[in-house]
């Protein structure tokens, strides 16, 4: 009878161990979402933001994350429905095409070899560091959206995020938004400017000491004055736009530089900026000087098509463009991106200050697409918005000409009588690629360039 009990025992725990058996190969299969090739011949990113983090619930064509490569910033969406099991790289990491950025697990059939090699991954994964450094993703709860770096930063500094205006994408809360609600920024300090200061307009009585002022407060909100020496040395990886850089820049010491600067009297511009400032403001558009100066630049290449113009791979021919995609020189936290305005020839003043607005917030964002990125024939550098004069510009291959501007100063000059006067005047520094643009067209160039800056009225007279 006891064998008998202990015969029927066996075989229900057989049964049992049998049917816990079968429900363990029931779990949803995992796969690895990977990074698929996006072109240009870019091996690897840089994972700038995650959107998603491990447990989320996702859908196709919800954002997972941001990536940075060489060239531009890229958005990666998923391809499948289900929950995220795991991230493979940490913010800033670098993720090369065709490795895994996440596990998925999704419901129906995969593919076998997109199922993780490993068994292990077929369980839950523990929470990982990588997890910690990924900043939150879009919630439904009215939570504000901030990355831990600018989370760390409010509390320090005692400020509570829901007050704080995000300029980021969706709302999203960057670490200038919580500088400028602290007043460490000012209002209209953007990182990545290409606008020059107005602070040169016609003074008035004790002028000079306000603008001294407003210089030395400008230094010192652009200066950040928490710093600590380094310790030791650091290690700081070459990645997205300076690697970039490395690239154009090495090409650009294989072109023989021609180098040509003058000066030029502002006052008229000034005054006109001035006039149109209110205007503009009506408009919603924030005028600065720079887009004067493009379309200026526009109108004089199209008396000098030789200087909107590219070399070919072997230099066998310059190509003269009939776009003018008039490129900007941006200074962003990710270094330095030269993006360009397309069709500069056909825009108007205001629409080529709301293009720079664009590319402006773009780049303090580091999010320039690549389709602003390329095609670019001919490139301005505004170094006076950092507070240079001259410079020796490096012209941006397989461009021929760059123009570098600096600030507007008030200085002494005689006018047509003799008479020492206070005048607004710029420094421009030009560089041609002396193989294919003599001295003399370059001259010519900038005298016309000149010429529309000095007499806007004739600039004005000729947009349509």
């Amino acid at each position: 009878m006891m064998a008998a009990r202990l015969l029927g025992t066996s075989s229900k725990l057989a049964m049992f161990n049998k049917h816990f058996h079968t429900a363990k190969v029931t779990f949803l299969p995992i796969v690895q979402f990977k990074l698929s090739d996006i072109g240009e011949g870019i091996a690897e990113v840089q994972v700038k933001e995650w959107y998603v983090k491990e447990g989320d619930t996702i859908s196709q064509f919800d954002k997972v994350c941001e990536v940075q490569s060489d060239k531009a910033a890229v958005t990666i969406s998923s391809r499948y429905d289900g929950v995220v099991r795991k991230l493979y790289h940490d913010v800033d990491g670098m993720a090369r095409v065709g490795q895994a950025l996440i596990d998925v697990e999704v419901e129906g059939n995969v593919q076998e070899e997109e199922q993780p090699k490993k068994e292990a991954s077929k369980s839950t994964p523990q929470p990982s560091k990588e997890t910690a450094s990924a900043p939150e993703s879009t919630q439904s709860d009215g939570k504000v959206l901030a990355t831990p770096a600018v989370r760390r930063i409010a509390i320090e500094n005692k400020v509570k995020l829901s007050d704080v205006r995000g300029s980021g994408r969706e709302g999203r809360i960057l670490k200038e938004d919580v500088l400028k609600f602290l007043g460490q920024v000012s209002a209209d300090h953007v990182s990545g400017s290409t606008n020059i200061r107005t602070t040169h307009q016609t003074p008035a009585p004790g002028a000079k000491s306000v603008s001294f002022q407003f210089q030395a407060e400008l230094f010192f909100q652009t200066v950040n004055l928490k710093y600590e020496p380094l310790k030791e040395d650091v290690s700081v990886p070459i990645r997205g736009y300076t690697r970039a850089m490395i690239k154009t820049m090495t090409e650009a010491l294989k072109i023989p530089h021609f180098g040509y600067n003058d000066e030029i009297n502002v006052d008229s511009l000034v005054k006109i900026r001035g006039e149109m400032k209110d205007f503009a403001k009506e408009r919603h558009v924030k005028l600065s000087y720079m887009p004067f100066f493009i379309k200026a630049a526009s109108l004089a290449l199209l008396e000098f098509p030789g200087l909107n113009a590219t070399t070919d791979d072997k230099l066998e021919n310059v190509i003269h463009k009939a776009s003018h995609n008039i490129c900007l020189a941006m200074d962003t936290p990710g270094g330095l991106v030269v993006p360009n305005i397309k069709n500069c020839e056909q825009r108007s003043i205001f629409e080529i200050a709301q293009e720079i607005n664009r590319l402006m917030e773009a780049g303090k964002r580091q999010q320039i697409g690549r389709e602003d990125l390329v095609g670019g024939t001919f490139t301005l550098s505004n170094i006076g918005a950092i507070g240079g004069t001259y410079a020796s510009p490096v012209i941006f291959p397989p461009q021929v000409a760059i123009g570098a501007i600096g600030k507007i100063e008030r200085l002494p000059r005689f006018d047509r009588h003799d008479n020492v006067i206070a005048a607004n005047v710029i420094k421009v520094s030009w560089c041609a690629d002396h193989r294919v643009v003599d001295g003399a067209t370059m001259a010519r160039f900038s005298n016309r360039w000149k010429f529309y800056l000095e007499h806007p009225s004739a600039m004005l007279a000729q947009l349509k």
